[in-house]
């Protein structure tokens, strides 16, 4: 019977699988730090367990690693989706390696069952769960795999056996590849077209196995720009927007012809600006977006590149330069995504990793579309600024914030997702938790009900975990009293008449 890995056992297997898959080992490492670190961050104690565990020696290399990961709780690494789209016989297996990493996150620092919920949430975004998907997209149902929970949950909280087995339903997941992955289908899938699920996830080889043999049949055919656009349509909320890249769809598709036929016309930039407030579904749609273009036939690839500014700009001048190069190398044939863009502005560091940028999206101007996104009023001012960049973002998407019935909605899917039934009950208790928070810049939108959801699966697993042998419905049935605001959901779960009122 196998156990759970230590993060650095968990570490040292990705990076194996990565060599092995042709990846670059330092940087599947550095995504299996930060996502270790974004499960670990609600548990006290939990950095300096990740340092001992990852060679790193303070606190700030943590809380870094952590911010830098937070993403990859909703979709899948890089490494990760580039495995996806080449059609790997690598990729199950990798997914399962991240899927041990977020589990071994989950044992660092004291006891947390927030860290619990973010290990499963997390999992499941590596194993291909959607993060904000159509609420008709649901998630295969999965049978209990014999052994499985020892491979996936042993050792999660030790006196918790009902999270073992809970978190090992991920383990028949299909690895269901990202909305912009159009040619993502591992050979050997026995999914149609339309689905795009890749066959079941198989366990990660030990030290003393051999990975399993992959039978090479044809991979599915791509996904059509018909298919993109329905998968679009179907996305909670975001109507105006819907109907602003379906245009713009539309009239690049035009082009496309005119151009194939021999006419002349005006050359119709291709980056875009994403307007909106933290959790308006700004991503989701990039993907999208990379996808659509692809299906077009203007971009050769179709991968989706989300950074930030840590991940333009480095220590000295003169760095920044290289270090954007080197991102957007990575991004050519797809979508730059660069979130919060605005935060480039105003320092010479900045400034040098926008000069890069411009530079390059002219030189790639055939194959690169770069989408700059971050509050309305900051994102304005930054594009205003700069003549570079005016010149080629012309087009502005506005993301409006959720109404409740969205982020009710948005929950359901969530939860479904990752094999959690919501009843009535619960979504009354979530409704009553959004009448009271405080709208504004800050507010998380479909961030704040997945921190729900997240607290909500560590409060299931704490509830649960003195029942030795729970029965499916237990598992699988959230409760009312599972819920609680995000700010406190991070702290130890204890069963006090103001946390159940």
């Amino acid at each position: 019977m196998s156990t759970a890995l230590t993060l650095g056992e968990a570490l040292a297997a990705l990076t194996t699988l990565a060599t092995a898959a042709g990846l670059d080992p330092r940087v599947a490492r550095a995504e299996g730090e930060a996502l270790a670190a974004t499960v670990a961050e609600p548990a006290p104690g939990a950095y300096l367990d990740w340092c001992a565990e990852t060679g790193h020696s303070s606190a700030e290399d943590f809380t870094t690693a952590a911010s830098r990961g937070r993403r990859f709780r909703v979709a899948q690494t890089p490494t990760m989706a580039s495995l996806a789209m080449a059609g790997s016989a690598d990729a199950a297996a990798y997914a399962h390696a991240l899927s041990d990493v977020a589990l071994a996150g989950s044992l660092l620092g004291e006891e947390n069952a927030r860290s619990v919920g973010n290990a499963a949430t997390a999992a499941a975004a590596q194993l291909g769960a959607p993060g904000q998907a159509s609420p008709r997209q649901s998630t295969p149902a999965r049978e209990h795999v014999p052994g499985v929970a020892d491979h996936f949950l042993q050792h999660v909280l030790e006196q918790s056996r009902i999270v073992r087995q809970k978190l090992a339903a991920l383990e028949g997941t299909p690895l269901l590849h990202d909305p912009s992955v159009l040619d993502s289908t591992r050979p050997g899938s026995d999914a149609g077209p339309a689905t795009g699920e890749l066959g079941p996830v198989q366990t990660v080889p030990t030290a003393h196995e051999a990975p399993p043999a992959e039978p090479a049949t044809p991979a599915p055919p791509l996904k059509t720009v018909e298919e993109l656009l329905a998968e679009l349509d179907e996305l909670v909320g975001l109507t105006d927007v819907k109907a602003e890249i379906q245009r713009q769809a539309g009239v690049l598709r035009v082009e496309g012809l005119r151009a194939d036929a021999g006419l002349e016309g005006l050359t119709i930039t291709r980056h875009l600006i994403f307007n909106g407030n933290p959790g308006t579904g700004k991503t989701t749609v990039a993907r999208l977006v990379a996808g659509i273009y692809r299906a077009l036939g203007l971009l050769s690839k179709g991968q989706l590149v989300e950074v930030d500014r840590s991940e333009l700009v480095a220590g000295y001048l003169g760095q920044t330069a290289m270090k954007t190069s080197e991102v957007i190398t990575s991004a050519l044939g797809g979508v730059l995504f660069i979130d919060e863009a605005y935060s480039l502005a105003g320092d010479q560091y900045g400034q040098e990793a926008i000069d890069t940028l411009v530079k390059e999206m002219e030189d790639h101007r055939g194959d690169l579309v770069v989408i700059v996104a971050g509050y309305p009023l900051p994102m304005t001012v930054f594009i205003g600024q700069n003549p570079g960049l005016e010149s080629r973002f012309r087009t502005e998407i506005d993301f409006p914030d959720y109404t409740d019935d969205d982020l009710v909605q948005i929950f359901e899917v969530m939860a479904s997702s990752a094999q959690y039934d919501a009843s009535e009950g619960v979504l009354a208790r979530l409704r009553d938790l959004l009448a009271k928070v405080e709208r504004g810049p800050s507010f998380g939108n479909a961030r704040y009900v997945r921190n729900v959801l997240e607290a909500a699966i560590g409060r299931h697993a704490w509830r649960l975990r003195e029942i030795e042998a729970p029965t499916l419905q237990q598992l699988r049935e959230l409760q009312p009293d599972d819920l609680a605001a995000p700010t406190a959901a991070v702290e130890p779960f204890e069963d006090t008449p103001e946390e159940q009122s």
